[in-house]
């Protein structure tokens, strides 16, 4: 006998913008399309969503707004519940979910972490103080025994027939000069920012041509001698992948373009999402000590996150040597199995 679609719906409160959203979004898709799952996503902003997955109404996932104040129907929940980041489904719906049948999996998915404690945590049951609910933490991550990350199962067949040159055409960019560094900047707003401009324009030379890529930048695109600053537009998710395989060096922000820089197995510069009293620090060096070139790169990360001062000529001349342990990293985490999955083997072996 056939077993019906698993219905799932996730929840997603949005915090930063597009954080939140990509990661929510990049899973509905995959449960969907993947595993054949039926999903909801309720979110509370559907703004990032407009430019993040442009045609998402005619996608596998149902998208919805966050729920109104009311009763919930108790036979309108869903079999999987997922909370993204602690968010909390409405209070109507967790009475429903207690008034079900059969209790649903529900799973907090937290935070992308790179902390030792991460895998003892990962999986942990928290019984709900009034209601006979069991909640679970889901903990994505870099080492074994954690829920792994998202990627999808076409990633690499769409990389491989990926035109670096049919890109740069589409976005007006000139074919590469003669020893042309290509650098893909998305970042929050960063003090750092101007001195790293100017280390740039000094650096650049007719010989190493310097070209950085700014998706979503609001600025106009200018040329200050060997250094050309390129405005594109604000990139779909899968449009942006291919950005970062264009470029040599792509700065990130955030957790969903930091997990698409490490897929991509190039050299990159992660700004880490601030935290209250420098928690965010603690998690950018967890990281740092996992990476093969953690040490390497210590220096110009702690600098674009405000720790010291920017060195872009001792950088720069290192980043050949980044290469190889940039796709020695990509190739450790694709060798374990991607969220999504873990995520279903996880709910059906609690479904059975």
């Amino acid at each position: 006998m056939t077993r019906k679609p698993i219905r799932c719906d996730i929840f997603c409160a949005i915090v930063d913008n597009y954080g939140d959203a990509a990661v929510c979004w990049r899973l509905a898709c995959q449960l969907a399309i993947e595993h054949g799952w039926r999903v909801r996503l309720w979110m509370d902003d559907l703004a990032p969503l407009h430019q993040l997955a442009p045609d998402y109404a005619a996608g596998p996932v149902a998208v919805r707004p966050w729920p109104a104040p009311g009763p919930w129907p108790a036979d309108d929940t869903a079999e999987v519940v997922i909370e993204a980041f602690a968010c909390e489904p409405p209070p109507a719906y967790i009475e429903a979910m207690a008034g079900s049948a059969r209790a649903p999996v529900w799973l907090n998915l937290e935070y992308l972490s790179a902390e030792s404690w991460v895998a003892d945590s990962h999986g942990l049951p928290s019984p709900h103080p009034r209601l006979p609910l069991l909640k679970h933490f889901y903990f994505p991550g870099f080492a074994a025994g954690t829920g792994g990350l998202l990627r999808e199962r076409d990633y690499d067949s769409r990389r491989s027939t990926f035109d670096e040159m049919a890109f740069r055409a589409e976005f007006a960019l000139p074919p590469r000069l003669p020893g042309e560094l290509t650098v893909s900047l998305f970042s929050y707003p960063n003090p750092a920012l101007a001195d790293l401009i100017r280390a740039w324009v000094a650096w650049a030379s007719p010989e190493r041509p310097l070209r950085v890529l700014r998706p979503g930048s609001k600025e106009a695109a200018r040329t200050i001698g060997h250094l050309s600053l390129q405005p594109l537009p604000f990139l779909p998710q899968r449009r942006y992948d291919e950005l970062l395989w264009a470029c040599d060096l792509n700065f990130v922000r955030g957790e969903d373009s930091f997990v698409r820089a490490q897929w991509a197995a190039r050299p990159f510069i992660w700004q880490i999402y601030p935290q209250a009293e420098d928690a965010h620090l603690v998690k950018l060096e967890a990281f740092l000590a996992l990476h093969p070139a953690g040490a390497a790169l210590r220096p110009f990360w702690l600098a674009w996150n405000g720790i010291g001062s920017l060195d872009w000529p001792t950088f720069a001349t290192g980043l050949p040597a980044l290469e190889a342990p940039s796709r020695h990293w990509a190739k450790t985490l694709a060798s374990r199995p991607d969220l999504a999955s873990g995520l279903v083997k996880f709910c059906l072996e609690r479904l059975k």
